[in-house]
């Protein structure tokens, strides 16, 4: 560990070179293939603005708001936000090899395999509440340690303010900030700081950046809790564990996952690191956390990013060149990204093992077709109809692309949004069987792509029907669900 003033420079310009690669990667694949069923709903989601919605807080919606502003039906635009993001993380995480007396070469090692990670580049492809999370968690870890390693406490009510803008991107910031005072529990070297007024301070600052959001979820009866549930459901077990330390370790690619488990281990053991082990001890909490609540792999993403950077601190101590290190660390995680990333072509990718690799990217591809089958049935009804749908993405896939007519759904944020009047007008029921709940119903098409793609929507059927039994009042309550 160095004090602040024997720092080893920012190297600017090694690390300037490989964001800028990174970004350039990101941006040039944007338009490609099409959004995700998540980029629509937070489009659809950014059209209604209100300071909650049953899965996520308000921040990614309103950054998507803006962009349709600027630039309505631009993916480019719209993942704008997300490169920013994931160039901010990978800054963030060089800044944290310096804390650990990082010079050059260990500074471009960490830049290296943040940026590359494959992790990374997912959620700097797509707009995601993901996203704008693992930067969130990025930098309050940062900021903590940064306080303690320097004692700068003031820095806490900084990490505070950072902690409260992720908390209306994701509500799993609460998670990392009850995990940094368990951590300072555990941590006999940073212990001190529970007696100082600063980590209180910070977490007043979190919670009142919070207060309309924990408003709002109160108001409509803590739909998150429900979600909450229903991911624990999916993700629980044994085998749904296993899957999440697994993906955990994977995410960026299998050596990097070595690389930062020793770089845990070394903070953990480094006398001279002592001052910075806090991350070390955030990660083993809120791992058991997940584990025993049942989570997401990728939801530790932001945690590991400073072991990467121990990690990278602690290999480039001992070569002589990180050149070939870092190489073999990038080309690990690249072998990942097509099936992550749009670097094939559309039909080479569904025709390629990679497309069975990850349920999210081939969720992106079909949805001008789907749409443009419901518009053809919308025009061929009359009266005019109108839409509803199984799900958000669908949802917002109309809204995005038109269909004609007013788009409804009963799936999470749509619920609140709007209700089809009960004027008696046909409705449009695409993507789940209409079954008891609407009268009159006759299929009339299925979507379909090009394509042979195998996501959820290919072959989901679409059906004309009088109505919803009873009148959509009625109705709505059997019509409407929560569900990840």
């Amino acid at each position: 560990m160095t004090e602040a003033g024997a720092r080893p420079a920012y190297a600017r310009r090694e690390v300037g070179v490989i964001v800028a690669v990174q970004a350039t990667l990101l941006l040039a694949m944007s338009p490609f293939y099409g959004p995700h069923r998540d980029e629509l709903y937070f489009v659809s989601a950014g059209q209604r603005l209100d300071w909650g919605y049953p899965d996520q807080p308000s921040l990614t919606p309103l950054l998507a708001r803006i962009s349709t502003e600027i630039a309505p039906h631009s993916l480019v635009v719209l993942r704008l936000w997300s490169v920013l993001a994931v160039v901010g993380t990978v800054l963030l995480a060089v800044q944290f090899s310096r804390l650990l007396g990082g010079a050059r070469k260990a500074q471009v090692l960490t830049a290296v395999c943040v940026a590359s990670g494959a992790v990374v580049m997912t959620v700097g492809h797509r707009l995601s509440t993901a996203t704008f999370d693992d930067l969130a968690w990025t930098a309050v870890l940062l900021l903590v340690t940064q306080a303690l390693v320097d004692d700068r406490p003031r820095l806490w009510l900084v990490a505070g303010v950072v902690a409260g803008v992720g908390l209306n991107n994701k509500h799993a910031v609460a998670i990392l900030l009850v995990a940094i005072l368990v951590a300072l529990v555990l941590d006999g070297h940073s212990r001190h700081a529970l007696r100082t007024p600063w980590p209180y301070l910070a977490g007043c600052c979190a919670a009142l950046l919070w207060v309309p959001n924990l408003v709002w979820q109160w108001r409509h009866d803590w739909p998150v809790l429900d979600l909450s549930a229903d991911i624990a459901d999916e993700y629980g077990g044994i085998g749904g564990r296993l899957a999440m330390v697994g993906e955990a370790f994977s995410m960026y690619s299998p050596f990097i996952g070595v690389l930062w488990v020793v770089g845990t281990v070394q903070l953990l053991r480094r006398d001279e690191w002592r001052s910075a082990r806090l991350p070390a001890y955030v990660l083993l909490v809120v791992t058991a956390t997940f584990l025993v609540t049942g989570g997401k792999g990728y939801y530790l993403a932001g945690a590991i990013v400073p072991l990467v950077a121990a990690g990278s601190t602690w290999l480039a101590g001992r070569l002589t060149t990180v050149r070939w290190a870092a190489a073999g660390l990038a080309v690990s995680a690249m072998v990942a990204w097509p099936a992550l990333v749009p670097v094939l072509p559309e039909r080479t990718f569904v025709g390629s093992f990679y497309s069975g690799l990850n349920d999210d990217q081939v969720e992106t591809i079909g949805w001008d077709e789907y749409a443009a089958t419901v518009r053809e049935v919308v025009a061929g009804t009359s009266p005019r109809p109108v839409v509803f749908t199984g799900n958000y993405g669908e949802a917002g896939a109309f809204e995005w692309y038109g269909v004609g007519t007013t788009v409804f759904s009963g799936h999470n944020g749509w619920r609140f949004w709007d209700l089809p009047g009960d004027d008696g007008r046909p409705v449009v029921v695409v993507g789940f069987h209409p079954g008891d709940d609407f009268d009159g119903c006759e299929q009339v098409a299925t979507l379909l792509t090009t394509v042979d793609v195998d996501n959820e929507e290919r072959g989901a059927p679409v059906w004309v029907c009088d109505g919803p039994v009873g009148g959509w009042e009625s109705a709505w309550d059997g019509l409407v669900h929560y569900d990840a």
